[in-house]
Protein backbone atom coordinates (compact mmCIF):
# COMPACT_ATOMS: atom_id res chain seq x y z
CA UNK A 1 0.00 0.00 0.00
CA UNK A 2 1.26 3.47 -0.89
CA UNK A 3 2.16 6.01 1.78
CA UNK A 4 -0.83 8.34 1.99
CA UNK A 5 -1.47 11.97 2.88
CA UNK A 6 -5.04 12.63 4.01
CA UNK A 7 -6.52 15.99 3.03
CA UNK A 8 -9.45 16.99 5.21
CA UNK A 9 -11.79 19.29 3.31
CA UNK A 10 -13.33 22.18 5.23
CA UNK A 11 -15.03 23.45 2.06
CA UNK A 12 -12.20 25.45 0.53
CA UNK A 13 -12.15 25.97 -3.23
CA UNK A 14 -8.46 25.00 -3.24
CA UNK A 15 -8.82 21.66 -1.44
CA UNK A 16 -8.43 19.72 -4.68
CA UNK A 17 -5.43 21.84 -5.63
CA UNK A 18 -3.65 20.71 -2.46
CA UNK A 19 -4.14 17.14 -3.65
CA UNK A 20 -2.67 17.97 -7.02
CA UNK A 21 0.43 19.50 -5.45
CA UNK A 22 0.95 16.47 -3.23
CA UNK A 23 0.54 14.03 -6.12
CA UNK A 24 3.08 16.02 -8.13
CA UNK A 25 5.54 14.96 -5.44
CA UNK A 26 4.86 11.28 -6.19
CA UNK A 27 2.92 10.92 -2.95
CA UNK A 28 -0.57 9.40 -2.91
CA UNK A 29 -3.35 11.38 -1.26
CA UNK A 30 -7.10 11.36 -0.86
CA UNK A 31 -9.61 14.02 0.13
CA UNK A 32 -12.33 13.43 2.71
CA UNK A 33 -14.90 15.89 4.08
CA UNK A 34 -14.24 16.91 7.68
CA UNK A 35 -17.29 14.97 8.88
CA UNK A 36 -15.60 11.73 7.81
CA UNK A 37 -12.11 12.47 9.12
CA UNK A 38 -12.05 9.68 11.71
CA UNK A 39 -13.35 7.18 9.17
CA UNK A 40 -10.66 8.28 6.70
CA UNK A 41 -7.87 7.90 9.24
CA UNK A 42 -9.06 4.41 10.10
CA UNK A 43 -9.28 3.41 6.43
CA UNK A 44 -6.21 5.09 4.96
CA UNK A 45 -3.81 5.06 7.92
CA UNK A 46 -2.24 8.28 6.60
CA UNK A 47 1.34 9.29 7.22
CA UNK A 48 0.28 12.96 7.35
CA UNK A 49 -2.84 15.13 7.44
CA UNK A 50 -3.51 18.46 5.73
CA UNK A 51 -6.47 20.60 6.79
CA UNK A 52 -7.82 22.71 3.91
CA UNK A 53 -9.10 26.26 3.89
CA UNK A 54 -12.80 27.04 4.05
CA UNK A 55 -15.30 29.87 3.66
CA UNK A 56 -16.52 30.09 7.26
CA UNK A 57 -15.28 31.64 10.49
CA UNK A 58 -14.36 29.30 13.35
CA UNK A 59 -16.90 31.23 15.46
CA UNK A 60 -19.76 30.87 12.98
CA UNK A 61 -22.74 28.70 13.95
CA UNK A 62 -22.14 25.11 12.81
CA UNK A 63 -18.57 25.96 11.77
CA UNK A 64 -16.67 22.89 10.51
CA UNK A 65 -14.81 21.08 13.27
CA UNK A 66 -13.05 17.81 14.04
CA UNK A 67 -13.02 15.35 16.88
CA UNK A 68 -10.08 16.02 19.19
CA UNK A 69 -8.98 12.44 18.55
CA UNK A 70 -7.96 13.57 15.06
CA UNK A 71 -5.80 16.38 16.42
CA UNK A 72 -4.33 14.07 19.10
CA UNK A 73 -3.68 11.16 16.74
CA UNK A 74 0.07 11.75 16.68
CA UNK A 75 -0.01 12.05 12.89
CA UNK A 76 1.77 15.18 11.56
CA UNK A 77 -0.77 17.90 10.71
CA UNK A 78 -0.58 20.98 8.50
CA UNK A 79 -3.45 23.47 8.67
CA UNK A 80 -3.99 25.89 5.78
CA UNK A 81 -6.02 29.15 6.09
CA UNK A 82 -9.25 28.07 7.86
CA UNK A 83 -7.39 24.90 8.81
CA UNK A 84 -4.77 27.04 10.58
CA UNK A 85 -7.41 29.12 12.37
CA UNK A 86 -9.26 25.98 13.38
CA UNK A 87 -6.12 24.49 14.93
CA UNK A 88 -5.52 27.68 16.91
CA UNK A 89 -9.13 27.82 18.07
CA UNK A 90 -9.48 24.12 18.91
CA UNK A 91 -6.17 23.92 20.80
CA UNK A 92 -6.74 26.94 23.03
CA UNK A 93 -5.61 29.95 21.03
CA UNK A 94 -7.77 32.86 19.96
CA UNK A 95 -9.08 33.83 16.51
CA UNK A 96 -10.66 37.23 15.85
CA UNK A 97 -11.86 39.31 12.88
CA UNK A 98 -8.92 41.18 11.38
CA UNK A 99 -8.86 44.96 11.36
CA UNK A 100 -7.16 44.69 7.97
CA UNK A 101 -8.19 41.55 6.03
CA UNK A 102 -5.61 40.16 3.64
CA UNK A 103 -6.48 39.07 0.11
CA UNK A 104 -4.15 38.30 -2.76
CA UNK A 105 -0.37 38.60 -2.90
CA UNK A 106 1.09 39.53 0.48
CA UNK A 107 4.69 40.02 1.58
CA UNK A 108 5.42 37.41 4.25
CA UNK A 109 8.42 36.98 6.55
CA UNK A 110 9.49 33.50 7.69
CA UNK A 111 11.43 32.32 10.75
CA UNK A 112 13.55 29.20 11.12
CA UNK A 113 11.40 26.05 10.90
CA UNK A 114 11.44 22.61 9.32
CA UNK A 115 8.40 23.76 7.36
CA UNK A 116 10.32 26.64 5.81
CA UNK A 117 13.65 24.91 5.27
CA UNK A 118 15.28 26.39 2.15
CA UNK A 119 12.50 28.96 1.79
CA UNK A 120 13.18 32.69 1.75
CA UNK A 121 10.74 35.36 2.87
CA UNK A 122 8.62 36.50 -0.04
CA UNK A 123 5.13 36.73 -1.49
CA UNK A 124 2.31 34.42 -0.36
CA UNK A 125 -1.33 34.22 -1.42
CA UNK A 126 -3.69 35.27 1.36
CA UNK A 127 -7.47 35.05 1.54
CA UNK A 128 -8.73 35.66 5.08
CA UNK A 129 -10.87 38.05 7.09
CA UNK A 130 -10.08 36.49 10.49
CA UNK A 131 -6.63 36.10 12.04
CA UNK A 132 -4.91 34.22 14.85
CA UNK A 133 -4.62 36.73 17.71
CA UNK A 134 -3.00 34.45 20.31
CA UNK A 135 -1.19 31.11 20.12
CA UNK A 136 -2.26 27.84 21.72
CA UNK A 137 0.00 26.56 24.49
CA UNK A 138 3.16 24.93 23.14
CA UNK A 139 3.07 26.81 19.82
CA UNK A 140 5.31 29.54 18.50
CA UNK A 141 4.90 31.96 15.59
CA UNK A 142 7.10 31.17 12.60
CA UNK A 143 5.88 33.79 10.08
CA UNK A 144 4.27 37.23 10.00
CA UNK A 145 3.12 39.91 7.56
CA UNK A 146 2.80 43.66 7.97
CA UNK A 147 -0.82 43.21 9.14
CA UNK A 148 -0.84 39.67 10.54
CA UNK A 149 1.51 38.90 13.47
CA UNK A 150 0.89 35.14 13.28
CA UNK A 151 0.94 34.14 9.60
CA UNK A 152 2.21 30.67 10.55
CA UNK A 153 2.74 28.69 13.75
CA UNK A 154 4.19 25.38 14.86
CA UNK A 155 4.31 22.92 17.72
CA UNK A 156 7.36 20.95 16.63
CA UNK A 157 7.10 18.52 19.53
CA UNK A 158 3.60 17.43 18.47
CA UNK A 159 4.27 17.78 14.74
CA UNK A 160 1.48 20.31 14.22
CA UNK A 161 2.02 23.17 11.77
CA UNK A 162 -0.25 25.86 10.40
CA UNK A 163 -0.04 28.59 7.75
CA UNK A 164 -2.53 31.41 7.20
CA UNK A 165 -1.67 31.61 3.49
CA UNK A 166 -2.22 29.14 0.64
CA UNK A 167 1.02 27.32 -0.31
CA UNK A 168 -0.87 25.24 -2.88
CA UNK A 169 -1.58 28.30 -5.07
CA UNK A 170 1.06 29.18 -7.68
CA UNK A 171 1.07 32.82 -6.57
CA UNK A 172 2.80 31.79 -3.31
CA UNK A 173 6.54 31.86 -3.90
CA UNK A 174 8.12 28.55 -2.85
CA UNK A 175 4.65 27.24 -1.97
CA UNK A 176 5.44 23.84 -3.44
CA UNK A 177 8.68 23.76 -1.45
CA UNK A 178 6.75 24.42 1.76
CA UNK A 179 4.35 21.57 1.02
CA UNK A 180 7.27 19.33 0.08
CA UNK A 181 8.94 20.09 3.40
CA UNK A 182 5.80 18.99 5.19
CA UNK A 183 5.32 15.87 3.08
CA UNK A 184 8.94 14.71 2.95
CA UNK A 185 10.79 16.27 5.90
CA UNK A 186 8.06 16.30 8.54
CA UNK A 187 5.94 13.30 7.46
CA UNK A 188 8.82 11.23 6.09
CA UNK A 189 7.23 10.30 2.76
CA UNK A 190 9.40 8.49 0.21
CA UNK A 191 7.53 9.27 -3.02
CA UNK A 192 6.21 5.82 -3.93
CA UNK A 193 3.21 6.72 -6.12
CA UNK A 194 3.23 7.33 -9.88
CA UNK A 195 0.72 7.78 -12.72
CA UNK A 196 1.30 4.20 -13.84
CA UNK A 197 -0.05 3.18 -10.44
CA UNK A 198 -3.16 5.24 -11.11
CA UNK A 199 -3.75 3.43 -14.41
CA UNK A 200 -3.51 0.02 -12.76
CA UNK A 201 -5.73 1.05 -9.86
CA UNK A 202 -8.35 2.68 -12.12
CA UNK A 203 -8.47 -0.30 -14.50
CA UNK A 204 -8.88 -2.73 -11.60
CA UNK A 205 -11.58 -0.53 -10.03
CA UNK A 206 -13.53 -0.47 -13.30
CA UNK A 207 -13.26 -4.24 -13.68
CA UNK A 208 -14.38 -4.72 -10.10
CA UNK A 209 -17.32 -2.35 -10.53
CA UNK A 210 -18.75 -3.51 -13.86
CA UNK A 211 -17.79 -7.19 -13.86
CA UNK A 212 -19.04 -8.58 -17.18
CA UNK A 213 -21.31 -5.59 -17.77
CA UNK A 214 -21.26 -3.17 -20.67
CA UNK A 215 -20.36 0.53 -20.42
CA UNK A 216 -21.64 3.48 -22.40
CA UNK A 217 -19.58 6.67 -22.52
CA UNK A 218 -20.50 10.08 -23.84
CA UNK A 219 -17.55 10.81 -26.11
CA UNK A 220 -17.15 14.48 -27.00
CA UNK A 221 -13.67 14.17 -28.47
CA UNK A 222 -12.30 16.44 -25.76
CA UNK A 223 -9.33 15.54 -23.58
CA UNK A 224 -11.31 14.16 -20.64
CA UNK A 225 -13.69 11.93 -22.53
CA UNK A 226 -10.96 10.70 -24.89
CA UNK A 227 -8.64 9.69 -22.05
CA UNK A 228 -11.61 8.16 -20.26
CA UNK A 229 -12.39 6.11 -23.37
CA UNK A 230 -8.80 4.87 -23.63
CA UNK A 231 -8.74 3.87 -19.97
CA UNK A 232 -12.11 2.11 -20.18
CA UNK A 233 -11.08 0.34 -23.37
CA UNK A 234 -8.07 -1.01 -21.49
CA UNK A 235 -10.41 -2.32 -18.80
CA UNK A 236 -13.34 -3.77 -20.77
CA UNK A 237 -12.38 -3.70 -24.45
CA UNK A 238 -15.29 -4.18 -26.86
CA UNK A 239 -17.79 -3.99 -24.01
CA UNK A 240 -17.37 -0.21 -24.24
CA UNK A 241 -19.75 1.75 -26.46
CA UNK A 242 -18.87 5.40 -27.06
CA UNK A 243 -21.78 7.64 -27.99
CA UNK A 244 -20.97 10.98 -29.56
CA UNK A 245 -23.95 13.27 -29.03
CA UNK A 246 -23.85 16.16 -31.48
CA UNK A 247 -26.05 18.65 -29.67
CA UNK A 248 -25.63 21.30 -32.34
CA UNK A 249 -23.43 23.37 -30.03
CA UNK A 250 -20.03 22.15 -31.15
CA UNK A 251 -17.29 24.31 -32.61
CA UNK A 252 -16.97 24.74 -36.36
CA UNK A 253 -16.59 21.36 -38.16
CA UNK A 254 -15.99 19.69 -34.80
CA UNK A 255 -18.64 17.01 -35.13
CA UNK A 256 -17.20 15.70 -38.38
CA UNK A 257 -13.65 15.84 -37.01
CA UNK A 258 -14.57 13.84 -33.92
CA UNK A 259 -16.28 11.18 -35.99
CA UNK A 260 -13.33 10.86 -38.37
CA UNK A 261 -10.92 10.28 -35.48
CA UNK A 262 -12.91 7.79 -33.44
CA UNK A 263 -14.48 5.79 -36.24
CA UNK A 264 -11.12 4.06 -36.65
CA UNK A 265 -10.81 3.02 -33.01
CA UNK A 266 -11.39 -0.53 -31.79
CA UNK A 267 -14.55 0.51 -29.94
CA UNK A 268 -18.26 0.68 -30.65
CA UNK A 269 -18.81 4.25 -31.88
CA UNK A 270 -22.25 5.83 -32.38
CA UNK A 271 -22.98 9.39 -33.50
CA UNK A 272 -26.34 10.89 -32.56
CA UNK A 273 -27.39 14.10 -34.34
CA UNK A 274 -29.63 15.78 -31.76
CA UNK A 275 -29.27 19.51 -32.46
CA UNK A 276 -33.00 20.18 -32.84
CA UNK A 277 -33.78 18.28 -29.68
CA UNK A 278 -31.36 20.30 -27.53
CA UNK A 279 -32.23 23.67 -29.02
CA UNK A 280 -35.94 23.11 -28.45
CA UNK A 281 -35.28 22.30 -24.78
CA UNK A 282 -33.21 25.49 -24.41
CA UNK A 283 -35.77 27.78 -26.02
CA UNK A 284 -36.46 30.79 -23.80
CA UNK A 285 -33.97 29.72 -21.09
CA UNK A 286 -31.48 32.40 -20.00
CA UNK A 287 -30.25 31.26 -16.56
CA UNK A 288 -26.81 29.60 -16.92
CA UNK A 289 -27.40 27.02 -14.18
CA UNK A 290 -30.72 26.03 -15.74
CA UNK A 291 -29.11 25.73 -19.17
CA UNK A 292 -26.40 23.45 -17.81
CA UNK A 293 -28.88 21.24 -16.00
CA UNK A 294 -31.16 21.00 -19.07
CA UNK A 295 -28.23 19.97 -21.24
CA UNK A 296 -27.03 17.49 -18.62
CA UNK A 297 -30.46 15.93 -18.31
CA UNK A 298 -30.84 15.71 -22.09
CA UNK A 299 -27.42 14.08 -22.39
CA UNK A 300 -28.48 11.50 -19.82
CA UNK A 301 -31.74 10.88 -21.67
CA UNK A 302 -29.94 10.34 -24.98
CA UNK A 303 -27.44 8.02 -23.32
CA UNK A 304 -30.22 5.99 -21.77
CA UNK A 305 -32.06 5.64 -25.07
CA UNK A 306 -28.96 4.60 -26.98
CA UNK A 307 -27.68 2.31 -24.23
CA UNK A 308 -30.93 0.36 -24.35
CA UNK A 309 -30.15 -0.43 -27.98
CA UNK A 310 -26.70 -1.77 -27.10
CA UNK A 311 -27.58 -3.19 -23.69
CA UNK A 312 -25.33 -0.94 -21.59
CA UNK A 313 -25.34 -1.47 -17.83
CA UNK A 314 -23.14 1.42 -16.68
CA UNK A 315 -22.77 5.09 -17.63
CA UNK A 316 -19.18 6.34 -17.78
CA UNK A 317 -18.22 10.00 -17.50
CA UNK A 318 -14.99 11.93 -17.92
CA UNK A 319 -15.56 13.81 -14.66
CA UNK A 320 -12.38 15.38 -13.25
CA UNK A 321 -11.59 17.14 -9.98
CA UNK A 322 -12.31 20.74 -11.08
CA UNK A 323 -15.77 19.64 -12.29
CA UNK A 324 -16.57 18.27 -8.86
CA UNK A 325 -15.29 21.17 -6.79
CA UNK A 326 -17.00 23.81 -8.98
CA UNK A 327 -20.26 21.88 -8.93
CA UNK A 328 -20.19 21.81 -5.13
CA UNK A 329 -19.36 19.00 -2.73
CA UNK A 330 -20.54 18.03 0.73
CA UNK A 331 -18.48 20.90 2.14
CA UNK A 332 -18.11 23.45 -0.66
CA UNK A 333 -20.30 25.95 -2.47
CA UNK A 334 -21.57 25.61 -6.04
CA UNK A 335 -19.62 27.77 -8.48
CA UNK A 336 -21.25 26.32 -11.60
CA UNK A 337 -22.85 22.94 -12.26
CA UNK A 338 -21.14 20.66 -14.75
CA UNK A 339 -23.36 18.49 -16.92
CA UNK A 340 -21.55 15.37 -15.75
CA UNK A 341 -21.90 16.26 -12.06
CA UNK A 342 -25.00 18.28 -11.28
CA UNK A 343 -27.37 17.66 -14.16
CA UNK A 344 -28.12 13.94 -14.03
CA UNK A 345 -31.71 12.96 -13.20
CA UNK A 346 -32.33 10.78 -10.15
CA UNK A 347 -34.12 8.11 -12.20
CA UNK A 348 -31.15 7.37 -14.45
CA UNK A 349 -31.62 3.78 -15.57
CA UNK A 350 -28.11 2.40 -15.17
CA UNK A 351 -26.71 0.16 -12.48
CA UNK A 352 -24.13 2.79 -11.68
CA UNK A 353 -21.85 5.56 -12.90
CA UNK A 354 -18.17 4.98 -13.64
CA UNK A 355 -15.83 7.98 -13.33
CA UNK A 356 -12.22 6.78 -13.59
CA UNK A 357 -10.74 10.31 -13.85
CA UNK A 358 -12.52 11.94 -10.92
CA UNK A 359 -9.30 12.15 -8.85
CA UNK A 360 -7.31 13.95 -11.55
CA UNK A 361 -6.72 17.50 -12.67
CA UNK A 362 -6.52 18.51 -16.31
CA UNK A 363 -2.73 18.35 -16.58
CA UNK A 364 -2.74 14.92 -14.94
CA UNK A 365 -5.37 13.74 -17.42
CA UNK A 366 -3.08 14.84 -20.25
CA UNK A 367 -0.15 12.93 -18.73
CA UNK A 368 -2.37 9.90 -18.38
CA UNK A 369 -3.42 10.20 -22.02
CA UNK A 370 0.19 10.19 -23.16
CA UNK A 371 0.88 7.07 -21.09
CA UNK A 372 -2.14 5.41 -22.69
CA UNK A 373 -0.77 6.16 -26.16
CA UNK A 374 -3.23 8.81 -27.33
CA UNK A 375 -2.04 11.21 -30.06
CA UNK A 376 -1.10 14.80 -29.19
CA UNK A 377 -3.99 16.08 -31.29
CA UNK A 378 -6.35 14.67 -28.67
CA UNK A 379 -4.26 15.01 -25.53
CA UNK A 380 -3.53 18.71 -26.06
CA UNK A 381 -6.82 19.70 -27.60
CA UNK A 382 -8.39 22.97 -26.47
CA UNK A 383 -10.67 22.42 -23.44
CA UNK A 384 -14.34 22.59 -24.29
CA UNK A 385 -17.21 22.59 -21.76
CA UNK A 386 -19.79 19.80 -21.78
CA UNK A 387 -22.65 22.22 -22.61
CA UNK A 388 -20.61 23.33 -25.62
CA UNK A 389 -21.30 26.78 -27.02
CA UNK A 390 -24.26 27.09 -24.65
CA UNK A 391 -21.72 27.98 -21.95
CA UNK A 392 -20.40 30.73 -24.21
CA UNK A 393 -23.70 32.25 -25.33
CA UNK A 394 -25.05 34.65 -22.72
CA UNK A 395 -28.82 34.44 -22.47
CA UNK A 396 -31.07 32.34 -24.67
CA UNK A 397 -29.38 29.84 -26.99
CA UNK A 398 -30.61 29.91 -30.58
CA UNK A 399 -29.42 28.48 -33.88
CA UNK A 400 -28.58 31.98 -35.12
CA UNK A 401 -26.45 32.78 -32.08
CA UNK A 402 -24.67 29.43 -32.26
CA UNK A 403 -23.82 30.01 -35.92
CA UNK A 404 -22.50 33.51 -35.18
CA UNK A 405 -20.33 32.27 -32.33
CA UNK A 406 -19.03 29.30 -34.31
CA UNK A 407 -17.69 31.55 -37.05
CA UNK A 408 -16.19 34.11 -34.68
CA UNK A 409 -14.57 31.46 -32.52
CA UNK A 410 -13.04 29.76 -35.56
CA UNK A 411 -11.46 33.05 -36.64
CA UNK A 412 -10.03 33.69 -33.18
CA UNK A 413 -8.58 30.18 -32.87
CA UNK A 414 -7.13 30.29 -36.38
CA UNK A 415 -5.32 33.59 -35.76
CA UNK A 416 -3.97 32.46 -32.37
CA UNK A 417 -2.55 29.31 -33.95
CA UNK A 418 -1.22 31.25 -36.94
CA UNK A 419 0.60 33.63 -34.58
CA UNK A 420 2.28 30.66 -32.88
CA UNK A 421 0.58 31.32 -29.54
CA UNK A 422 -1.43 28.11 -29.17
CA UNK A 423 1.09 26.46 -26.83
CA UNK A 424 1.51 29.58 -24.70
CA UNK A 425 -2.22 30.18 -24.12
CA UNK A 426 -3.82 27.26 -22.34
CA UNK A 427 -7.41 28.09 -23.32
CA UNK A 428 -8.81 30.61 -25.77
CA UNK A 429 -12.31 31.10 -27.16
CA UNK A 430 -15.01 33.61 -28.05
CA UNK A 431 -18.15 34.47 -26.07
CA UNK A 432 -21.32 35.91 -27.59
CA UNK A 433 -22.83 38.32 -25.09
CA UNK A 434 -26.46 39.38 -24.88
CA UNK A 435 -25.40 43.02 -25.24
CA UNK A 436 -26.07 44.89 -28.47
CA UNK A 437 -24.31 48.12 -29.30
CA UNK A 438 -24.53 50.82 -31.93
CA UNK A 439 -21.96 50.74 -34.71
CA UNK A 440 -21.42 52.12 -38.18
CA UNK A 441 -20.61 50.16 -41.32
CA UNK A 442 -20.57 51.61 -44.81
CA UNK A 443 -22.08 54.88 -43.55
CA UNK A 444 -25.02 52.92 -42.12
CA UNK A 445 -26.01 52.46 -38.50
CA UNK A 446 -25.78 48.94 -37.06
CA UNK A 447 -27.14 47.55 -33.83
CA UNK A 448 -25.45 44.18 -33.38
CA UNK A 449 -23.91 41.90 -30.80
CA UNK A 450 -20.87 42.59 -28.64
CA UNK A 451 -18.46 39.63 -28.81
CA UNK A 452 -15.88 38.94 -26.09
CA UNK A 453 -12.59 37.12 -26.54
CA UNK A 454 -11.10 35.09 -23.67
CA UNK A 455 -7.57 33.73 -23.36
CA UNK A 456 -5.99 32.39 -20.17
CA UNK A 457 -2.75 30.91 -18.92
CA UNK A 458 -2.91 28.39 -16.09
CA UNK A 459 -1.15 25.42 -14.54
CA UNK A 460 -4.17 23.72 -13.05
CA UNK A 461 -7.39 25.42 -14.27
CA UNK A 462 -8.28 26.11 -10.63
CA UNK A 463 -6.62 29.53 -10.90
CA UNK A 464 -5.84 31.38 -14.13
CA UNK A 465 -4.44 34.65 -15.44
CA UNK A 466 -5.53 36.38 -18.64
CA UNK A 467 -3.15 35.83 -21.56
CA UNK A 468 -1.15 38.82 -22.77
CA UNK A 469 -2.08 38.47 -26.43
CA UNK A 470 -0.21 41.01 -28.60
CA UNK A 471 -2.34 43.97 -29.66
CA UNK A 472 -1.62 43.36 -33.34
CA UNK A 473 -3.09 39.84 -33.06
CA UNK A 474 -6.18 41.10 -31.23
CA UNK A 475 -6.56 43.87 -33.79
CA UNK A 476 -6.47 41.40 -36.68
CA UNK A 477 -8.97 39.09 -34.95
CA UNK A 478 -11.33 41.98 -34.26
CA UNK A 479 -11.13 43.30 -37.81
CA UNK A 480 -11.80 39.89 -39.33
CA UNK A 481 -14.74 39.14 -37.04
CA UNK A 482 -16.60 42.41 -37.60
CA UNK A 483 -15.98 42.17 -41.35
CA UNK A 484 -16.68 38.47 -41.83
CA UNK A 485 -19.25 37.55 -39.19
CA UNK A 486 -22.69 39.02 -39.74
CA UNK A 487 -24.32 40.09 -36.49
CA UNK A 488 -21.23 41.32 -34.61
CA UNK A 489 -20.09 44.95 -34.65
CA UNK A 490 -17.95 45.20 -31.51
CA UNK A 491 -15.18 43.00 -30.02
CA UNK A 492 -13.70 43.21 -26.50
CA UNK A 493 -11.01 41.23 -24.67
CA UNK A 494 -11.59 39.79 -21.17
CA UNK A 495 -8.71 40.65 -18.79
CA UNK A 496 -10.18 39.10 -15.62
CA UNK A 497 -8.29 36.48 -13.61
CA UNK A 498 -9.71 33.34 -11.97
CA UNK A 499 -10.67 34.05 -9.23
CA UNK A 500 -12.70 36.25 -9.07
CA UNK A 501 -14.06 35.15 -12.46
CA UNK A 502 -14.30 31.62 -13.82
CA UNK A 503 -12.59 30.71 -17.08
CA UNK A 504 -15.89 30.16 -18.87
CA UNK A 505 -18.45 32.94 -18.72
CA UNK A 506 -21.34 30.65 -17.79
Amino acid sequence: MNQTILIIDFGGQYAQLIARRVREMSVYCEIYPYKKAEQAISKLKPIGIILSGGPQSVYAPNAPSLELSVLNSGIPILGICYGAQYLAHALGGRVKPALTPEYGKTETFFKNSKLFSGVNSGVTWMSHGDYIESLPQGFKAIAHTHNCPIAAMENERNNIYAVQFHPEVVHTQDGSKILKNFVYVICGCEGDWHMEDYINTAVNDVKSTVGDGRIVLGLSGGVDSSVCAALLSKAVGKRLTCIFVDHGLMRKDEGDNVESVFKGWDINFIRVNAADRFLSKLKGVIDPEQKRKIIGAEFAAVFEEESRKVGADYLAQGTIYPDIIESGTETSAVIKSHHNVGGLPKNLRFKGVVEPLRLLFKDEVRRLGKLLGLPDSLVFRQPFPGPGLAARIIGEVTQEKADILREADAIFCFEIEKAGLSTEIHQYFAVLTSVRSVGVMGDSRTYDYLLALRGVTTEDFMTADFARIPYEVLEKVSRRIVNEVKGVNRVVYDITTKPPATIEWE
